[in-house]
């Protein structure tokens, strides 16, 4: 194009880069910004999706304190995150040392590894809620023939919630790509420093490997509470549907229940801005964390 031309490289060069952002930053404007922001303004409303919104200040949000079931949310998804977000974050640490050096087979096991990422999530929901049933579910019956005990996976509370916290621990695939990646950009040249001064695998690890990727570990388990606080839906829904006895009712079924079974959309909203706010809090200790803990230079 003539007026192309015209333009220097710089300028050409930055009128490329914002072309190409322009459909993302579209996307993020109409499927996030705006709709959280019409959430918003429907959070001190009260609305049923059959009249017009009825303005009533933060009744919603005063209506939390009292709402046993939202408290009963909000502890599920913490404990939740509690036990899925480290076990995750540490399988993906160690398959990221295992299959780190090039060696048969390696690029089969990290594919295979990577593939429950990829699974869509009903399907992925789906093949586990058959895997843990009680009665005739391969994890039961391989259970049985190695003389363990078989939980009742989706009757009993302790049970569905760890059901959901295994599935949730096998699509590590993003985070075992990143520190798998993290690994290789540690210099040679410090292992190699380290086994002269006699460093054993052990120091290797502690003083050099560890430290290295302390910055990844610290972003991606952050990076994972985030995804856990809203992934967790669908697994939730397919699985136990919140139950036994709302064992595992967390707060993005929760809203569900409020916006399309009870009609409560005004209620709803209030509830996800406040998911919101556990997010943003998760976002600002990350900041903190991520300022205080990276590479200098100087192990």
């Amino acid at each position: 194009m003539v007026w192309m031309k015209i333009l220097s490289a710089k300028h050409r060069i930055i009128l490329t880069t914002w072309c190409m952002l322009l459909p993302y930053l579209l996307g993020l404007v109409v499927l996030i910004a705006l709709p959280s922001g019409l959430a918003l303004g429907l959070a001190f409303t009260r609305f049923d999706a059959l009249t017009p919104p009825d303005w009533i200040g933060i009744t919603n949000f005063e209506r939390l304190w009292n709402d046993r079931l939202f408290w009963v949310a909000l502890s599920n998804t913490l404990i939740y995150l509690t036990l899925a977000v480290p076990l995750r974050i540490g399988g993906a640490f160690l398959f990221a040392l295992i299959f780190k050096p090039q060696r048969r087979g390696v690029h089969l096991a990290r594919a295979a590894i990577y593939l429950p990422t990829v699974i869509p999530d009903i399907a992925y929901a789906t093949i586990w809620l058959i895997s843990f049933n009680p009665l005739y579910g391969p994890v039961n019956l391989l259970l049985n023939r190695l003389f363990l005990p078989t939980p009742a996976w989706t009757v009993e509370p302790w049970p569905a919630m760890w059901a959901l916290v295994i599935m949730a621990t096998w699509q590590l695939g993003e985070s075992f790509v990143v520190l798998l990646a993290a690994t290789r950009t540690i210099p040679a040249e410090l292992y190699e420093a380290s086994e002269m001064d006699g460093a054993g695998a052990l120091a290797r690890y502690r003083f050099i490997t560890l430290p290295m990727l302390i910055p990844s570990l610290v972003l991606l388990t952050a990076r994972d509470l985030i995804v856990s606080l809203q992934a967790n839906f669908v697994p939730s829904m397919v699985v136990t549907k919140g139950g036994p006895g709302y064992a595992t009712l967390f707060i993005p079924l929760y809203t569900y229940w409020l916006a399309f079974d009870d009609l409560y959309f005004g209620y709803a909203a209030a509830v996800v801005w406040t998911l919101y706010g556990i997010t943003f809090i998760v976002v600002a200790v990350q900041s903190l964390l991520l300022r205080r803990w990276h590479y200098t230079g100087s192990y």
